[in-house]
């Protein structure tokens, strides 16, 4: 990544987490592209090699793009020491990121090609995901 767009990334990774559109550290990370609620995850490139490979799994499992960032980033962005992981939740936040991301390839997941950008807003967010059935 460039210095502009990793300028960029940073301060608008920062609004999300003030946001609270952000989901911090490696269980919760996992969870959240797993119940298919995370947009897009950015992982720390100081991970130990079992984490990058359960993330890698994970995000090319569930198409989630997964990009890697410089050590030290996603703690500095968000303010809070050790995060090496974060998931950014589906929306228009992930939106604006997936545009400034557009000419980055991700690690893993989905690709982030101009046309085949995974949709935020796809999830089915219905009643019944909350656990009330929802009728029809």
């Amino acid at each position: 990544m460039t210095e502009q767009t990793l300028h960029q990334l940073r301060g608008f990774l920062g609004i999300c987490g003030r946001a609270g559109q952000v989901t911090m550290g490696q269980d919760a990370c996992v969870d959240a592209v797993r119940a298919e609620s995370a947009a897009l995850v950015f992982m720390d490139e100081g991970c130990a090699p079992t984490t990058r490979k359960r993330f890698s799994d994970s995000c090319a499992s569930h198409k989630v793009p997964l990009y890697g960032v410089p050590s030290g980033f996603i703690a500095q962005a968000l303010g809070k020491d050790g995060r090496m992981t974060v998931t950014v939740k589906r929306g228009r936040m992930a939106q604006k990121l997936f545009e400034l991301l557009k000419d980055e390839t991700p690690l893993s997941g989905a690709k982030s090609s101009v046309g085949h950008e995974p949709d935020p807003h796809s999830h089915n967010l219905s009643a019944d995901n909350a656990g009330v059935q929802a009728e029809q």
